[in-house]
């Protein structure tokens, strides 16, 4: 399964790398794809992932970002 979610706050390509770190590890998550041009980030999972876990990943990144 993949959902759909927009990362607001990346500017560079060190930012991406943070959030697909953090996102892919989250229990359950298979594949991240982030895109710096569009903010759009895909997650892949078997089963479908709170989007709590998602938004508590997106911080641990970085502060300034944030996922809707």
């Amino acid at each position: 399964m993949i959902a759909n979610y927009t990362v607001s706050g990346m500017t560079c390509h060190h930012c991406a790398h943070a959030i697909t770190e953090e996102v892919s590890a989250v229990p359950g998550v298979t594949a991240v794809d982030v895109s710096l041009e569009t903010g759009a980030i895909a997650v892949t999972s078997e089963e479908p992932i709170d989007f709590d876990r998602l938004v508590e990943a997106v911080s641990e990144a970085g502060d300034k970002y944030s996922i809707a």
